[in-house]
């Protein structure tokens, strides 16, 4: 996937990573525990997110964590309006 790179990508994701965790648990597929590390979670959203049919999913070869993480990114940057300060 070559997308170019979001303005405040970083903190798009984690914004993301919260947004999945509180989406994940809210439907009771899963408890994320504190030592999970960040990468188990952006898989975890990403597959879930692709599962319920909220993404599209990657192309076959292109599921690595680097692609994983812009495209949870872009998703978040969809959900927030546009003038939020990430989107600036």
């Amino acid at each position: 996937m070559s997308g170019k790179k979001l303005k405040n990508e970083a903190q798009l994701l984690k914004e993301a990573i919260r947004a999945g965790v509180e989406y994940g648990e809210k439907r009771g597929v899963v408890e994320f525990e504190a030592t999970d590390s960040h990468n188990d979670k952006i898989e975890y959203i990403y597959k879930l997110l692709v599962h319920d049919k909220v993404i599209v999913p990657l192309a076959r070869g292109d599921t690595s964590q680097p692609n994983m993480r812009h495209k949870l990114a872009l998703w978040m940057a969809r959900q927030l309006p546009a003038d939020h300060p990430l989107l600036k």
